[in-house]
């Protein structure tokens, strides 16, 4: 097992560059990829590096020689020839060759392409412009690159045996949530916190400590690289980036009122069984629901990913219903901001009326809370969003308004044509 306090200590990023291979992501976006790929490769989007806790003065915490060398490192990254087979040859969900040729001949000669960095009001603004296809993939990269050298900038500064002391630390605070989670009956439970993580190394001793804390319980990680090394499965569907693209794609108010259905039919025509999960909350979670065609009904489930989760579950359960469906037969994915408490919680309330799986992020991957004075080492919620398609200012509401993005004019229009009512704040905090 590697020994990361020493790593950290004896540090060269050469030997350990954050992101380690165009891999090195979540396994959602290489699908998603593909199916942009497939259906809107020429559309030209604008991504931008979005900093919720304006309290994290980032341009004054990390250097920007060093960010740009780790953003350089990326460039030079190319699919070697393990990872591609990895991707060629593996099952997914029960799949063989999920990824199709002519996206995996484009993806093996493909290459990270050009960022733009400034500073302002300390904080850095990072911007990628270009094919859909092409700029969507820094997302994970350069999220996974700010957290990990803002970890870094507060760790420069310790001893080896500080280092060795606070590593000890939260490990013990993972394996207290690992046994907590142990006697949980029917838990299903994947890591979903490449994102937003300490450290590659962090992640992936979180991995190999559920692995063997939770057995069974644990069934994957969305980490690409992750799942072709400790050996399990890769996991993720689809999220909010596509309807908020097709949406500033669509012409007028019909044409965006149905964007959110059009990336699922062509979503329908990639993928089948598990993949077929329904995001529901871009712009709003009932109306969504209310105004879906009958097809959707069928899909395997739904992941909630903002406002309060027991309520969006009962939601789903209710729209089930009303289509005929039989709720103990879907899925619900709960993943946003979750916690041992709150898994626990949401198991016991649900069990035996749907059936239940947790995407743990940020609490899983980077909680350092209370370890270092002054909680320097705190998670804090940066996002990586798109926020231009085609020139098209793109939006989000999400079920929680404090999430919301985009033009002021716009999100109002896109509140009524979307129907979304009175929506109750809650703080985010990851």
């Amino acid at each position: 097992m590697v020994d990361i306090a020493t790593r950290v200590y004896n540090h060269k990023w050469k030997i350990d560059p954050i992101v380690r291979s165009l891999i090195d992501t979540d396994f959602y976006k290489l699908l998603m990829c593909q199916s942009v790929f497939r259906n809107k490769r020429d559309t030209h989007v604008t991504f931008s590096l979005i900093n919720r806790s304006k309290d994290i003065r980032l341009a004054e915490i990390v250097d920007e020689g060093e960010l740009r060398e780790q953003l350089d490192h990326v460039r030079s990254l190319s699919l070697s020839r393990g990872e591609s087979t990895f991707l060629r040859g593996n099952t997914f969900y029960g799949k063989r060759q999920m990824f199709r040729p002519d996206f995996m001949e484009w993806f093996e000669g493909f290459r990270m392409p050009a960022y733009h960095l400034e500073k302002r009001d300390g904080q850095y603004e990072l911007t990628f412009e270009g094919k859909w296809p092409e700029v969507m993939l820094w997302e994970i990269p350069a999220l996974a690159i700010l957290m990990e050298l803002r970890s870094r900038a507060v760790l420069k500064g310790m001893g080896r045996f500080e280092l060795q002391v606070l590593y000890a630390r939260a490990m013990t605070k993972v394996w207290e949530k690992v046994e907590a989670l142990q006697p949980v009956d029917g838990l299903r439970l994947a890591d979903f916190g490449t994102r937003r993580r300490h450290s590659f190394m962090w992640q992936d001793w979180c991995v190999q400590a559920m692995q063997e804390g939770l057995g069974d319980k644990f069934v994957g990680t969305s980490n690409c690289l992750i799942a072709m090394r400790r050996e399990v499965e890769a996991i993720g569907t689809n999220a909010h980036e596509l309807p908020m693209v097709y949406s500033a794609l669509a012409g007028d108010d019909d044409a965006l009122k149905q964007a959110p259905y059009d990336v699922l039919a062509d979503w329908h025509e990639e993928h089948e069984g598990n993949l077929r999960i329904i995001l529901p909350d871009t712009y709003g979670s009932e109306g969504f629901l209310r105004d879906a065609p009958d097809w959707l009904a069928g899909w395997t489930g739904i992941r909630i990913d903002s406002g309060d989760p027991a309520a969006g579950a009962e939601v789903a359960i209710n729209w089930w219903q009303s289509r005929g469906e039989d709720p103990r037969e879907k899925l619900v994915i709960f993943s946003d901001g979750l916690d041992v408490g709150k898994i626990i919680e949401l198991q016991a309330q649900f069990k035996g009326r749907v059936r239940v799986s947790f995407g743990w992020g940020t609490m899983l991957t980077n909680d350092f809370r209370g370890l270092v004075p002054d909680d320097r080492l705190k998670a804090f919620s940066l996002v990586c969003k798109a926020v231009e398609a085609d020139g098209k200012p793109t939006v989000k509401l999400s079920d929680n308004p404090n999430k919301a993005m985009g033009p002021a004019l716009e999100i109002e229009r896109y509140k009524r044509v979307f129907n979304v009512g009175a929506q109750a704040e809650m703080d985010v905090v990851v």
